[in-house]
């Protein structure tokens, strides 16, 4: 049996090819096969079950399937009859046909579990919570679904590109140097693993904020501003964390780094008060919540909803539709009008004037009956009218009434005015203008 098995049938190059060679190779292909067929036809449908996939992506599921089948393949047969021929270059890269092929079955792989996290995981995920929560618009789940897909894609990236430097014994150094015995070295495998680390960052606080904290927040009925808040302060602790594992993977001593920054930083700190004031108070901010996203605030005459709060500066958007860059020491240390922070219901008054004689009860009717018809004025509380004053030369009245639409309030109150104005124009009452009177008495 052995001699059969090691009978050489021909040759390949400079390999001979025996008959076990042949039957080991065709027991590989058969298994390939097997898995392939069990891939496509067994757990395939069972995924496109759970989550709905189109057409598209179950075509290019299978492409990968394939590709992945066609590389085993090509690696065995390399193996299998000692195919793998080498060079290497004067720098010590090596290139080999085994190194080849491995580094494209292991960027098939990587393909595949990216398909299979973005498409079955991180889109499975997000349909299942918009069918639980049945939320109506999908633009802020579908950033955050983008921004997960691009993390999770860029991480594999990196993965094959460090794989492949070490599979080709390719690590050339950019910079190195020695500081106080600790050997600082700079090289591509280094600098990719940093920003591997950058990355997985990002993706944990993806996971923490989007899936861990989602449920509470929803379940607790926490307000947007409080999640942002935290879901900042989250992503702060985790970053800072990552800039010290990146540091290490370089070499460098946090405490020698410190130690030797520490004058440094007093230099700094006393340039930069203001920077420090508007980092402190960007804290102060967070923990405190006295201004929260979604916050329609008035600074200096501006009004704004406040889109963002950074550790230095937050952004507002004003009516214009224009961003507005606020320094945090603003926030906290000046008088800031929040317009909505504990309730959305705020007040606002029109005044107006009548001419004298009018019917003062028919005026109260009717501007009451103005302010009613307008769809963007709430009923509860319930709009009224004060009788302010005898004028100089009208009856001076103020309309009182409650609405939630703080950013377009001068668009509703113009509308309310054309209202009132058609009333009054309906039922006879006259609007005054100041008027003088000169008398010229003429002396005998």
């Amino acid at each position: 049996m052995k001699e059969i098995l090691s009978y050489r049938l021909f040759n390949l190059g400079a390999q001979n090819i025996s008959v076990g060679q042949i039957i080991l190779l065709a027991l590989i292909v058969v298994g390939i096969f097997y898995l392939y067929r069990i891939i496509l036809k067994t757990y395939s449908p069972q995924l496109f079950e759970s989550t709905e996939i189109s057409p598209k992506k179950k075509t290019e599921l299978a492409g990968l399937v394939r590709g992945f089948a066609i590389l085993c393949l090509a690696l065995a047969i390399v193996t299998v009859f000692n195919l793998d021929y080498s060079y290497r270059s004067a720098q010590g890269v090596k290139f080999s046909i085994s190194a080849v092929v491995r580094l494209l079955l292991f960027l098939q792989f990587t393909r595949f579990l990216y398909w299979f996290l973005t498409n079955i995981l991180i889109h499975g995920y997000y349909a299942r919570r918009d069918l639980d929560t049945k939320e109506s618009s999908k633009s802020e789940v579908t950033d955050t679904e983008i921004s997960a897909f691009r993390t999770v894609r860029n991480i594999f990236f990196l993965l094959v590109a460090i794989y492949a430097l070490r599979n080709f014994n390719f690590d050339p150094t950019i910079y190195s140097r020695e500081i106080e015995g600790e050997i600082v070295s700079f090289n591509v495998s280094n600098i990719l693993r940093a920003v591997l680390i950058f990355l997985f960052a990002r993706l944990l606080i993806w996971v923490v904020t989007q899936i861990l904290l989602y449920s509470i927040y929803a379940k607790n009925k926490i307000l947007v501003g409080s999640q942002y808040a935290i879901n900042q302060l989250i992503k702060y602790v985790v970053y800072v964390f990552a800039i010290i594992f990146a540091l290490d993977v370089f070499g460098i001593n946090m405490n020698i780094l410190l130690g030797g920054a520490a004058a440094l930083l007093v230099g700094i700190g006393l340039g930069l008060q203001q920077t420090f004031n508007d980092f402190v108070s960007g804290i102060v901010i967070l923990f405190e919540r006295s201004v929260s996203v979604g916050d329609v605030l008035e600074i200096d005459g501006t009004i704004g909803r406040v889109k963002e709060i950074g550790l230095r500066a937050s952004t507002l958007e004003t009516r214009g539709n224009i961003r507005l860059v606020v320094p945090n020491h603003k926030l906290v240390n000046e008088q800031v009008v929040n317009w909505n922070h504990d309730n959305d219901k705020v007040r606002f008054d029109i005044s107006i004037g009548i001419a004298y004689g009018s019917d003062t009860a028919l005026v109260k009717k009717l501007l009451l009956q103005a302010v009613r018809l307008n769809p963007y004025v709430i009923d509860y509380p319930a709009p009224f009218v004060r009788f302010l004053d005898f004028g100089g030369y009208s009856l001076d009245f103020k309309l009182y009434f409650f609405s939630r639409n703080l950013m377009v309030i001068e668009d509703i109150k113009s509308d309310i005015r054309f209202t009132i104005d058609s009333l009054f124009r309906e039922n006879g009452i006259e609007i005054p203008f100041p008027q003088t009177e000169v008398r010229i008495i003429k002396e005998e």
